[in-house]
């Protein structure tokens, strides 16, 4: 009875020997799968790396700023204004054109009768220029301004070479009454086809009349 204890005890025993061994076996094989894990996960952080270097794509961002360089095309733009801004300055009168108030000198004298006033004006310029029409003539009093009536005279075409003068003629009513009368002692006088306006002193003394003085010019050109 002892000797089979002690044969069943020994079998117990190889038994728990073997399971152990079998144990510490698969133990080992499960580290060994633990220890492959490690090495995928480490791979796949490399690939995380791999994925990161796509953020060189803000190198591609700086690519577009160069784009920014469309600044060079408004710093052209303003070019294009600076050059426009010379055309202006490249026009001048060209000789013969009209004559400009800037460019001629006025002066007066007595005409060929009485109540005639004869302007004068002379070409100071540089170049040839032309005066075609009646000038605009304003006669100014302490009382106000009246503009002297066009003549039915036709108008010549005058050309003044520089230094050269022509004249017109303004007609007036002179002052036979025996009274005050009007006095005008200044001329407003605008060149033909001109803008700008010089001013003149006159003592033109006229009689006073329900109809007006009766002032009237004659064209560029016309007269003594």
């Amino acid at each position: 009875m002892r000797v089979q204890k002690i044969s069943l005890l020994a079998v117990a025993v190889a038994a728990g020997l073997s399971l152990t061994a079998c144990g510490s076996s698969d133990s080992g094989s499960s580290g060994g799968s633990d220890s492959s894990s490690p090495s995928a996960t480490a791979s796949d952080s490399s690939g995380g790396q791999g994925s990161a270097s796509p953020g060189s794509g803000s190198s591609g961002g700086s690519g577009g700023s160069t784009g920014s360089t469309g600044s060079t095309g408004s710093t052209g733009r303003n070019g294009g204004q600076s050059g426009t801004a010379h055309g202006p300055t490249g026009s001048g009168r060209a000789s013969g054109s009209g004559c400009t108030t800037a460019h001629l000198s006025f002066s007066t004298s007595g005409g060929m009768a009485e109540g005639e006033l004869i302007v004068n004006m002379k070409n100071t310029g540089s170049a040839n220029c032309t005066l075609h029409g009646f000038p605009g003539v304003d006669l100014k009093s302490k009382d106000g301004t009246i503009s002297a009536s066009r003549s039915k005279l036709a108008a010549p075409t005058v050309t003044l070479q520089p230094g050269a003068e022509t004249r017109f003629t303004l007609h007036y009513p002179p002052n036979t009454s025996g009274g005050s009368g009007e006095t005008f002692t200044q001329l407003v006088v605008t060149p033909p086809n001109e803008t700008h306006s010089t001013t003149l002193n006159a003592g033109i003394n006229v009689p006073v009349t329900d109809g007006g003085p009766g002032i009237t010019v004659d064209p560029v050109g016309t007269g003594k």
